[in-house]
């Protein structure tokens, strides 16, 4: 979602995203001409008339899980956009029951929270994560 029109998201899409990505998005691209929904998440400038770049997972529930806002000269990384939302999706799957270290992956070791976990995540990160 951006303030850009819908217009813009066709020519951005048709012309620069298709060319990165097969098939162009694989989900819609919303317009928030106004900066309505960029002033609620507190990354439209009024002022300028312009967002900052805003990432926010939301679960079902509507709860912000996680965010990250960058200004415009740095790019965002979709890779680790994904690889939150599937660690947020298999937390919430486990319903509780396990977490995901940094960096995890799927199928890679997840930690089980609890007293026992204390002290011994170095052993998980040691195993199975070390900067793959």
């Amino acid at each position: 979602m951006s303030i850009d029109s819908i217009f813009v998201h066709k020519m951005w899409n048709d012309n620069e995203l298709s060319k990165m990505v097969k098939g162009g998005v694989p989900f819609p691209m919303l317009s928030d001409a106004g900066g309505r929904v960029g002033k609620i998440f507190g990354i439209f400038d009024e002022d300028a008339g312009v967002e900052t770049r805003g990432r926010f997972i939301i679960d079902p529930e509507g709860v912000v899980q996680g965010y990250e806002v960058l200004t415009p000269p740095v790019g965002r990384n979709i890779s680790e956009s994904f690889r939150q939302v599937q660690a947020f999706q298999h937390v919430r799957n486990s319903k509780g029951k396990e977490a995901t270290p940094s960096g995890w992956k799927p199928g890679k070791l997840t930690l089980k929270p609890g007293p026992d976990l204390v002290g011994k995540v170095w052993e998980v990160w040691k195993t199975d994560m070390a900067f793959d």
